[in-house]
């Protein structure tokens, strides 16, 4: 049975957990190598041993552009190129209007920077052909309180993928928005609770 990605090779930020975990342990049963990328050691650790095989963890933050750095310089040693960019990483900080310079300056610098200097950064191994996915969120769209920031944040995602798949067009570099469907209110009720 062919595998839809054999052959292929991803990058996954925000790798250790959720979403990006998921994708990276779907990829690799369709046959794809995965680098993943997650700020806590211990937990990039388990994720890899979960995944199994093909796959490699690089530790790091995407708002420190050091780190993404090393996650191309490693990629780039160990496979030369990339097909898929999943730019997953994201903080879902939730604040009610007026929240501090410094909360939505971490935020921001995730969200927004993160993912647009983890895609910067990956053009140049990136191949010809390839995909680019962003994590979006139906918050984007709606007036959900005390999401602003996290909203905000996610309406300029979306508009990247618009803007890139214009900017890519001559590579057929295709760009993708994936919108979680998840309740943001039934989200703030876990968090609440925990």
């Amino acid at each position: 049975m062919t595998k839809n990605l054999e052959g292929k090779t991803a990058v996954i930020t925000g790798g250790t957990e959720g979403i990006g975990l998921a994708t990276a342990k779907l990829f690799v049963q369709e046959g794809a190598y995965v680098f993943i990328t997650g700020r806590r050691s211990k937990e990039l650790d388990e994720a890899v041993k979960a995944i199994g095989s093909n796959v490699s963890g690089v530790q790091g933050d995407v708002a420190q552009l050091a780190d993404l750095d090393r996650l191309y310089e490693t990629v780039s040693k160990v496979k030369g190129r990339i097909d898929i960019v999943f730019a997953n990483a994201g903080l879902a900080n939730l604040f009610p209007l007026g929240p501090s310079p410094k909360s939505i300056s971490t935020s921001y610098s995730t969200s927004i920077r993160g993912t647009l200097f983890t895609v910067q950064k990956a053009l140049p191994l990136m191949n010809d052909g390839g995909s680019i996915i962003l994590n979006g969120s139906v918050a984007s769209v709606k007036g959900t309180a005390a999401c602003g920031v996290y909203a905000a944040s996610k309406a300029a995602i979306r508009s990247f993928v618009r803007t890139w798949t214009t900017d890519l067009r001559d590579r057929r570099i295709r760009s993708t928005l994936l919108s979680r469907v998840r309740s943001i209110r039934r989200w703030r009720l876990g968090k609440l609770q925990t």
